[in-house]
């Protein structure tokens, strides 16, 4: 059992869970909670080791997974509850936790089949935003995202908390703004962007099959020359005082439209 706070395996977790240089360097990143890591191990990522206290594993479920992963010879540490308690980022720790690989494609491997909508976001920053997005994604039946320039890290743990496991189900992809208009002239995919600057009602537009939501930063929205990548500028209907939503809410909003237009027309 793990006791010591200088031990090597606490400090790589440490700094999985404090550093992006760190995750992006190793292509790891920590995981914490009962949810999670079953969310984990039912969806196949690939996990490094699990890391368990068991004086503070109290949940039967969490000792049938700890079990299912050694008879599947998958690396356990053990540690004491004070160095769990440590490393937690959650209150009231659950005692399990994993080191697990991250998971991106190349934008130029991304081909959508019928049926298929994923979203890009240029710079978005608030990793409780990107989390929040990716489970809605999920939710809807979305395929994943593409992070546009300098995004906030999908394996930042707020992200992670916020996606409540969507982040398994999800395919991830970075790319430039360069990389992103190039693809799109190759693929020819339809590209839906917003701006409140346009006429163009969100719920009386058409959203062809498949598509990707194009959406801005939460600061400036989406620029001239991501609009000119667009094939249709939607706009979302304010009438209160407020002239902007957040950007999580906004995609929200445009992912359920979406899913409302396709299930009308499969009901004919």
């Amino acid at each position: 059992m793990i006791t010591s706070q200088s031990n090597s395996k606490i400090k790589e977790i440490r700094r999985l869970i404090h550093d992006r240089k760190a995750r992006d360097q190793s292509g790891l990143f920590y995981i914490e909670g009962l949810r999670l890591v079953a969310e984990a191990i039912q969806m196949r990522a690939k996990i490094e080791a699990l890391v368990v206290a068991p004086d503070l594993l109290s949940s039967s479920f969490g000792r049938e997974l700890i079990h299912d992963a050694a008879t599947k010879d998958l690396p356990i540490f053990e540690v004491s509850g004070e160095i769990f308690k440590s490393i937690s980022v959650k209150e009231g720790p659950q005692g399990i936790g994993a080191v697990a690989c991250q998971r991106w494609m190349e934008i130029e491997m991304l081909q959508l089949a019928p049926g298929d909508q994923w979203i890009a976001l240029d710079a978005v920053q608030d990793p409780g935003n990107l989390g929040t997005i990716l489970r809605t994604s999920d939710a809807v039946g979305g395929k994943g995202v593409v992070l546009l320039e300098h995004s906030t890290d999908p394996y930042d743990p707020t992200a992670l908390r916020a996606s409540m496991g969507a982040i398994f189900a999800q395919g991830l992809v970075r790319a430039n703004l360069e990389q992103f208009a190039d693809w799109k002239t190759r693929s020819h995919y339809s590209v839906i962007g917003t701006s409140g600057g346009v006429k163009c009602d969100f719920h009386h537009a058409e959203y062809p099959d498949p598509l990707v939501l194009l959406m801005g930063s939460e600061r400036q929205g989406l620029s001239a020359r991501h609009l000119e990548l667009c094939d249709q500028v939607v706009a979302i209907p304010m009438v209160g005082r407020s002239d902007s939503l957040n950007l999580a809410v906004a995609t929200g909003v445009m992912l359920y439209e979406i899913f409302n237009h396709r299930r009308d027309i499969r009901k004919g």
